[in-house]
C-alpha cells in the first residue's frame, strides 16, 4: 500500500476518534468509578479488562498495512489499563489484543503479540511505581512514547528486512508512536478532568452539608436566643407596651427587656426598660447579646439607680469582651405613680417621644459611652416627666438605617411621621405598622442590620 508520512497519521486519527468517543462514555460508567477510589471489584475487573480488550481489537481492525507491518493503536488498550486498573487488567487487555493480532497473521505476529502483552504489563509497572495512581499527562505521554519506541525496536530487530527499516521507520513507527501519544495524552486528560470533576462535586456536597449543619445550628440558635426575649410583656397600669425584634441573620446582636419590680430593688410602681445593639453579627453577637442581657438584669436587682446599675455592668461586660465588640443600650426605670422615667443612654439611639398634647416630639440624649468600651466609664442618669398620651418610641438602628433600592435611608423623619399619623393605634399594632412600613420602603433590598423596636404609651 503506497501511503506516505502524514496519510498516516489521518487514517489513525480517525481510527483513535473512535475510541476516545467509547472511552468517554465508559469513564462516565459506575465501573470506572471504582478505578477512580482504587476500590476494583473482581467483577469490574473482568468488564474492564474485556472492555481494554475490545479497544486494543478495534485498534487492530482499524490498521494500515506497509511491507506486512500494521500501523495501529493497539498498545492503547492494554497500557491505559496497566495505567490505570494494575496488572490483571493490563495483562489482560494485552492477551486479548495481542491474540487477536497474532490471529491475522503476518511476519510481525510474533512480535506484535509479545508487544500487546508487554505494554500491559509496562503499564502495570508504573502503577505500582506511582502508588496505583494515574500518573500525570505530560509522564503518560512519555511513558507511552518509549513503549511505543521498545515495541518498534523489537519489530525492527527481529522481523524487519534492511531494505525496508527506512520506510518502516519513517511510515509506519513514527506515525504510530504519535498517534499512541497523542492518544495517551487524551485519555489522560479526560481521566484527570474526571478525577477533578468528581472531586469537585464531592467538595460541594461536603460543602451543601457543612451548610445545612450550620444552618440546622443557626436554627437552633436562633431559638435559644428567641428564648432571652420575653415571650409575653408584664402588664403595668398606666402604660401598654410592645416589643418586636427582627434579626437580619438568623442569629443577631439586638435585644430588648422588660424587667418587673420582682427583678429590680424597688416598689411595685416601678419597671425597667431596655433595648441595646451589640456591635456585630452573627453568633458571636448573639452570645454577647446572651451576656449583656443577663449581666444587666442581675446588675438591676443591686441598685435602683440607673447610672449605677449600668456603671457596675459595664466593668463586668468590658472585662468579659475580648474580641473588641461593645454594646449601646438604653436603660430606663419607669415610675408608675410619679408618671417619670430615669435612665441612661449608653451610646444608643436617642428614644424618640411624641407627646400627644402638643403634637411635638423630643429626644433622650446619650448619657454615656457604650458599654464594653472601657472598664472605667462612668454614666449619668436623667430624668424626664411623662403625660398622659405620650409615646416612647425606642428603636435600634435596622429601623432608621434601612435602606431601599436607591441607597436611601429610613430615617427618623419617616418614622417620627408615621407615629405621629397612628398616634391612636395600640403599641402593639403601632409596632407592626413600623416595621412593615420599613419592609415595604426596603422592598427587596437585602438588610444588613437587626431591627428591634419597643412602644410604650402612657394611659
Amino acid at each position: 500500500m503506497d501511503i506516505n508520512f502524514f496519510e498516516s497519521l489521518k487514517l489513525l486519527f480517525q481510527i483513535i476518534a473512535v475510541i476516545f468517543v467509547a472511552s468517554y462514555l465508559f469513564t462516565r460508567s459506575r465501573y470506572f468509578k471504582e478505578v477512580i477510589t482504587g476500590k476494583i471489584s473482581i467483577k469490574t475487573q473482568i468488564i474492564l479488562t474485556l472492555f481494554f480488550g475490545i479497544v486494543s481489537i478495534y485498534g487492530t481492525l482499524g490498521n494500515i498495512q506497509i511491507h506486512g507491518a500494521l500501523i495501529n493503536v493497539r498498545d492503547l488498550g492494554p497500557l491505559v489499563g496497566g495505567l490505570t486498573c494494575g496488572p490483571y487488567v493490563g495483562i489482560g487487555a494485552g492477551l486479548i489484543g495481542g491474540f487477536f493480532r497474532y490471529t491475522q497473521g503476518g511476519p510481525y505476529m510474533y512480535s506484535c503479540f509479545f508487544a500487546s502483552v508487554m505494554a500491559g504489563i509496562l503499564g502495570a509497572v508504573m502503577y505500582y511505581a506511582n502508588k496505583k495512581q494515574f500518573v500525570s499527562t505530560p509522564v503518560a505521554i512519555i511513558f507511552t512514547i518509549l513503549v511505543e519506541t521498545l515495541h518498534s525496536l523489537i519489530a525492527l530487530i527481529t522481523t524487519t528486512p534492511p531494505s525496508q527499516v527506512v520506510s518502516i521507520i519513517t511510515v509506519v513507527i513514527i506515525p504510530m508512536i504519535i498517534i499512541n501519544a497523542i492518544g495517551m495524552g487524551i485519555f489522560s486528560t479526560m481521566y484527570h478532568n474526571l478525577i477533578a470533576e468528581w472531586k469537585t462535586m464531592d467538595e460541594k456536597l461536603a460543602l451543601e452539608t457543612e451548610i445545612a449543619k450550620k444552618d440546622a445550628e443557626l436554627h437552633i440558635a436562633a431559638k435559644i436566643q428567641q428564648s432571652f426575649l420575653p415571650d409575653t410583656l408584664p402588664v403595668f397600669p398606666g402604660f401598654s407596651i410592645a416589643a418586636k425584634s427582627c434579626p437580619a441573620k438568623e442569629v443577631g446582636g439586638d435585644f430588648f427587656d422588660i424587667i418587673p419590680f420582682q427583678v429590680i430593688k424597688l416598689s411595685k410602681e416601678s419597671l425597667g426598660i431596655m433595648i441595646a445593639d451589640v456591635s456585630g453579627k452573627g453568633v458571636p453577637a448573639a452570645l454577647f447579646m446572651a451576656l449583656s442581657r443577663i449581666v444587666v438584669r442581675v446588675v438591676a436587682g443591686w441598685f435602683d439607680e440607673p447610672a449605677k446599675t449600668i456603671t457596675y455592668a459595664n466593668t463586668i461586660i468590658e472585662d468579659n469582651s475580648k474580641t473588641g465588640i461593645f454594646v449601646t443600650l438604653f436603660y430606663g426605670i419607669i415610675n408608675q405613680e410619679k408618671k417619670s422615667l430615669r435612665y441612661v443612654n449608653a451610646g444608643h439611639n436617642p428614644p424618640i417621644i411624641y407627646r400627644q398634647t402638643t403634637r411635638e416630639f423630643f429626644e433622650l440624649p446619650l448619657t454615656g459611652i457604650a458599654i464594653g468600651v472601657l472598664p472605667d466609664a462612668q454614666y449619668d442618669q436623667n430624668v424626664t416627666i411623662l403625660q398622659s398620651g405620650d409615646i416612647i418610641c425606642m428603636y435600634t438602628d435596622g429601623v432608621t438605617e434601612a435602606v431601599n433600592e436607591t441607597n436611601e435611608m429610613y430615617g427618623e423623619n419617616r418614622l417620627k411621621e408615621l407615629i405621629q399619623k397612628n398616634e391612636c393605634l395600640e403599641p402593639q399594632k403601632m409596632v407592626d405598622k413600623i416595621i412593615n412600613d420599613v419592609n415595604v420602603f426596603a422592598g427587596n433590598e437585602p438588610q444588613f442590620d437587626d431591627i428591634t423596636l419597643m412602644i410604650i404609651k402612657v394611659e
